[in-house]
Order: C-alpha cells, then structure tokens, then sequence
C-alpha cells in the first residue's frame, strides 16, 4: 500500500492535539503538588512540609509504578475504537477499571505493613515521621479512587476525548487546591489536611468522570457487554501486556529511587544539585508522557483500522517533535543556568555548582525521549515483552554498574553517567526492533487483505 503525502501525513492534527492535552492534564498534578507545598511551607511548623514531601515520595512511588494501568488501557482502547468495535473498546475499560479497584482495595487492606515498610526505608525524625503517617492514613482511602481515574482517563485518551480528559483534570485539580486552602490554612490541619484534600479531589475528580462516561453509554448497555468481562484468553493477553508494562516502570522507577538515594548519601550539596536538575528532567518527563501517549493512540488507531502503513509516518513525526523539545529543555538549561535555576533558588553558589552538571541534560533528555515514543508504539503494537525487555537490560547491564562506580567513588558525574546510559540503552534495545516490527505489521496487514 502507498500514501501521498498529503494523507500520508493527515494524522498531524490529531497527534499534536493529543499531546497538548495529555501534557496540560499531566503537568497539573505536580502544579496542584506544588502549591499544597506553598500552603505547608508558610505554617509555623515546619515538620508538616517535611513530613507530606516523604510520604508523597512513597505515593509517587507506588503511583508511577502502577501507572502501566493507564498505558495499557490507552493503546487497547484506540484499537478497539479503530477496529470500530464499540462493546470491545468498552470491555476494555470495565476489565482495566476491575483490576484497577482490586488493587486499591489490595492496597488499603495491607496500607500498615506498606506504611511502616515505606516509613522504615525512608528514614526521618519522630515529628517528620509523625506528620508523614498522619497524611499517608489519610490519603490512602482516596488510592482506590486514583487508581480508577488513571484507568478512566486512559480510556477517554484512547477514544481521542481530549476535552474531557483536560476538563476533568482541571476540576480535580483545582478542587485539591480549594481543600487544601480549607484545611491546612482555614482549619489548620497540617499534613493532615493536605492528606484529606488529595483524597476527596482524586473522589470527586472520579464522580466527574463517571457522570460525564455514563451520560453517553445507557447503564443497560454496560449491563450487556459485562456478560463477556470473564473472556479468560483475552484477560491472559491483557496480563501478559500489564505484566510486562509493570517491570518497565518499576524499573524506570527504582533507577530514579536509586539516583536519589545516592544522591543523598554523596551530601546534602549534591543532593541539592541534582534536585534542580530534577525539576527540568521532571517537567520534560510530563511532555515525553504526553508525546508517548498520543504515539500510543494513533498507533493502536491505526492498528484497529489495519493502515500499519502510518505507523512509520507517525514515529517520524513523534521523534522529530519529541528532540525538538528536547533539545529545546536541554538547550535553554545549559545556555541559561542562572535564569533557568534561579526560577528554583536564589542560592547563587548552588546555580554555580549545579551548572558543572548540567551538560549531562542533553545526551540524558534525547535518549529520554526516544524511550517515551517507542514505548507508546511498542505497548500499542501490543509488543510489551520488547519494552519489558528493553527495561531489564538497561537496568542490569547499563544503570546499575555504573551506579555501584557512582557509589564506590562519590562521583556525581558517574551517577549521572550511569542514567543517560539507563537512557541509551533502553531507547537502543527499543530501536532496534522497530524495522522488524514496522515490516511484520504491514506483512500481517497484507496478507489478511488478501485473504479477504
């Protein structure tokens, strides 16, 4: 099959609507974060600050290690909606939702030995203690609730629903910002409050998406497709996928829990250093999200609709998009420290010591970004064992070397040396598999043709 070049590229709009939703819808958590941060910050004592920022590295943790729920469910729902197979695409979402609530509720019947495991690995003074289980107990109720949300909002990205998907981000959000205003500065209850404002928002933010879900499909038609939730072989191929998007970001994950760790263990000065660069990796994680997700919906789009002909079109304009914001949060970085990082710290020696590292942002955010897209492509393709794979290598032969080096010689250089390789390796293992997997898809796609 050929394409012109008019249509062989008619998907753009679509692709770069997506990403701009998902990035809006994902950089407000940390927004909403932040400010909870700003409210804690101006109380008098300041272990309540201290004491939510370790409990939330214990959610985060949890949180992006689960967030495989929303991966999957994205690229299965896209293809469904492409193949046109309505009762499929809504399957998707009441099996992923099921999961989703079995391991919220997994999750608050065994929240003591996660709390006190958590609260042991990540050390802190009685008060800051205190003030972390007091939002930890809280905040856990409301996990069910999240959980549910990522499935819901995965779904609603897979169908291309991308007002939905912003407007509810907006309304959870700001409702955590208005509790958090209520209850740590009206009512005065520290990490508490900040604990009960995120579990109500994640609770009210799952009201919204319920309503605005069952307004357009009848409860009845749910009542009918639920009859076929328990189709044994395609709930083994969704946790087969699930599985294998579980390991890649665990691993992704443990490798951040590991850089920070030994950060830590080098002095307060570099961890202070790395938690500047920190922030320009986290923002620029939010925008190869969202460029990993639209990647991943267009390709299951396409996948559904049996055109794997576009696939190559999209990974050219996914890649070209992705190193120009790349290059764009690495470049300004390394021309503009003290601009860029005078927006985090009016520490002026911090800057100056923080710019000895910052060339390693490019190399870092590049590699970064061709993980992200081909990730998206891959979990679309339904090819998680390459992704999974890709994951186990990087984090055996190329992160964790290098970082016992980092460790053995307090060497900051070689800490960030060993995740821009983390990087390279992943996206290379990615890369080399997309010829073969381009080729089979389009190969499959003809042979049906021809047999139709």
């Amino acid at each position: 099959m050929s394409l012109t070049l008019s249509s062989r590229y008619d998907f753009l709009g679509r692709f770069l609507r997506q990403a701009i939703t998902n990035i809006l819808s994902s950089i407000m958590v940390p927004l909403a974060g932040a400010i909870s941060v700003a409210f804690l910050g101006h109380l008098e004592d300041i272990s309540y600050l201290a004491g939510m920022t370790l409990a939330i590295t214990l959610f985060d943790y949890i949180y992006w290690v689960l967030n495989f729920l929303r991966m999957a469910t994205t690229g299965m729902t896209a293809e469904a909606l492409g193949r046109s197979d309505r009762e499929q695409m809504l399957l998707v979402g009441l099996r992923n939702s099921l999961t989703a609530a079995g391991i919220g509720i997994l999750l608050l019947i065994l929240q003591y030995p996660l709390r006190e495991l958590g609260f042991t690995l990540l050390s802190a003074p009685p008060d800051v203690r205190a003030s972390a289980i007091a939002y930890f107990d809280i905040r856990i109720w409301g996990f069910p609730a999240a959980l549910l949300n990522m499935i819901l909002v995965g779904w609603l990205l897979g169908q291309e629903q991308n007002k939905k998907v912003l407007l509810v981000s907006i309304f959870g959000n700001s409702a955590n910002i208005v509790l958090n205003y209520l209850f740590i500065v009206r009512c005065n209850w520290g990490s508490r409050g900040a604990g009960l404002s995120q579990a109500l928002s994640d609770s009210l933010m799952l009201i919204v998406i319920l309503i605005l879900v069952l307004k357009e499909i009848p409860f009845k038609e749910i009542q009918f497709v639920a009859k076929r939730i328990w189709d044994w072989s395609t709930i083994k191929a969704n946790m087969t996928l699930n599985g294998d998007l579980f390991i890649r970001y665990l691993c992704v994950m443990s490798c951040f829990t590991i850089f920070t760790s030994l950060s830590a263990e080098m002095g307060t000065n570099v961890l202070s250093e790395n938690a500047l660069l920190l922030q320009i990796v986290l923002l620029h994680a939010f925008c190869c999200d969202g460029l990993g997700l639209a990647t991943e919906t267009l390709a299951g789009n396409f996948k559904g609709k049996k055109t794997p002909e576009q696939l190559l079109p999209l990974l050219q304009i996914a890649v070209g998009t992705g190193v120009s914001v790349a290059l764009t949060f690495s470049g300004v970085s390394i021309l503009f420290p003290k601009t860029v990082f005078g927006l985090l710290t009016n520490h002026t020696q911090l800057i100056a010591e923080t710019q000895i590292y910052v060339p390693w942002l490019l190399g870092f955010l590049v590699f970064t970004i061709f993980s992200f897209l081909l990730d998206g492509l891959f979990a679309a393709l339904a090819q998680g064992h390459i992704i999974r794979n890709a994951a186990l290598i990087a984090i055996t032969l190329g992160f964790t070397p290098l970082a016992v080096l980092a460790w053995y010689f307090h060497s900051n250089h070689i800490l960030w040396l060993a995740m821009s390789v983390f990087m390279a390796v992943r996206a290379l293992s990615l890369v080399i598999h997309v010829p073969k997997i381009l080729e089979s898809n389009v190969a499959t796609c003809g042979r049906r043709e021809t047999s139709a």
